[in-house]
């Protein structure tokens, strides 16, 4: 079992959307939908697009560089050209932060 850090501010991840963020040498994308939040290797396994940058629709991001489409909790391949998924971080709201556990 890995440790929570802290990632983000709440605050810092509008409601639809994801950002990225350096953490501990990682780069990792943040989603919010609603009030849950997501977090996923910021890599897209196809090409290395920055999912961050994806749209989100229906629990999935796509690669906003060849379309690719993972799910947003377990980080599984939805939609090709990928065909490996993306490392699914846990993650835990403390207060007014979003945490990943690494």
């Amino acid at each position: 079992m890995g440790r929570f850090v802290r990632v983000a501010a709440c605050a810092e991840v509008p409601d639809g959307s994801g950002h990225c963020f350096e953490v501990e040498g990682r780069r990792i994308a943040v989603f919010r939908v609603g009030e849950d939040y997501f977090a996923l290797a910021d890599e897209c396994t196809h090409r290395s697009g920055p999912l961050s940058e994806g749209t989100l629709e229906d629990g999935e991001v796509e690669c906003p560089w060849h379309g690719a489409r993972f799910d947003l909790r377990t980080g599984e391949v939805r939609g090709p050209p990928a065909e490996e998924g993306v490392l699914a971080y846990r993650v835990r709201v403390s207060g007014d932060d979003v945490e990943a556990e690494l």
